[in-house]
């Protein structure tokens, strides 16, 4: 699985990623192969990162997907517009990609079968397999890793100067009790929306 975590603080919004790629008992770590579970995602209104936890198989599609999406109906900048963009992503998963929309036989819709997590400068936002959409205020985390995560990360977000801050304090945790987690993580930060004007997006080290 892995460990995912998105912040809100102090004017900056940081979503960072573990590394480790796991099949079963085998782990596949960043030494071996370049593996991210974080992408960029620019529509006409800014930019945005979507950070998944799930299958590895999850990862491309998902990429390619929203790529292939009209500039003009790829929005992402609140809990409506996401719910929007994904629910026409759906059957566009169904027919180009062969996703298995079944989970159980008392799914009361057809799932989507990933966890999504994204960042822009308009906030942080989190989808689920039915496509369900939550705003955050603070922080969350999803993957295997998300309970140590999110422990550490309220144990310092009151005194943490920073989202990045935040998020390194919740990916360490993650990657020091989860098994299925490793360092070395991605970490991207953009500015929170102000005056109605985008702000400029980095990656830690650009």
């Amino acid at each position: 699985m892995t460990t995912v975590v998105v912040v809100r603080k102090a004017g900056q919004i940081a979503i960072a990623a573990d590394t480790l790629v796991t099949f079963g008992d085998t782990r596949l770590a960043h030494r071996f192969e370049d593996n991210t579970k974080i992408f960029r995602v620019d529509t006409d209104t800014g930019v945005s990162y979507i950070g998944m936890a799930g299958t590895v198989a999850h990862f491309p599609v998902l990429r390619k997907a929203l790529g292939d999406m009209p500039r003009e109906i790829l929005r992402l900048n609140s809990k409506v517009e996401v719910f929007d963009t994904f629910t026409k992503l759906h059957p566009y998963l169904k027919d180009n990609f062969f996703l298995q929309t079944k989970e159980e036989d008392t799914d009361p819709y057809e799932s989507s079968q990933f966890s999504v997590v994204i960042a822009n400068a308009t906030g942080i936002y989190g989808l689920y397999s039915y496509r369900e959409v939550f705003e955050f205020k603070e922080f969350w985390g999803i993957g295997s890793g998300r309970s140590f995560a999110l422990g550490a990360m309220h144990a310092v977000y009151a005194k943490a100067r920073t989202a990045r801050e935040v998020a390194e304090v919740g990916l360490a945790a993650g990657c020091e009790f989860d098994r299925n987690s490793a360092g070395p993580w991605d970490v991207h930060t953009v500015k929170v929306k102000a005056n109605g004007k985008d702000n400029n997006s980095k990656k830690d080290g650009e």
